[in-house]
């Protein structure tokens, strides 16, 4: 093997700036995933606690 293909095998530079790359891709996407879950259930509290103070007819 040449001296470069031997020098690029065992670089690592880059191989920890990928692995925190992935970190954060892994997160952004558990984060995207509880805000789409939990989203609908937050929206449905507050708007329970805006019908509170709202004057509503009786349902028929």
């Amino acid at each position: 093997m040449s001296k470069f293909a031997i020098r690029f095998l065992n670089d690592e530079s880059g191989a920890t700036a990928i692995e925190y790359g992935l970190i954060a891709t892994m997160i952004a996407a558990v984060i995207a995933g509880v805000v789409g879950v939990v989203g609908g259930h937050v929206k449905d509290a507050f708007q329970s606690g805006a019908d509170l103070f709202t004057d509503k007819p009786p349902a028929p």
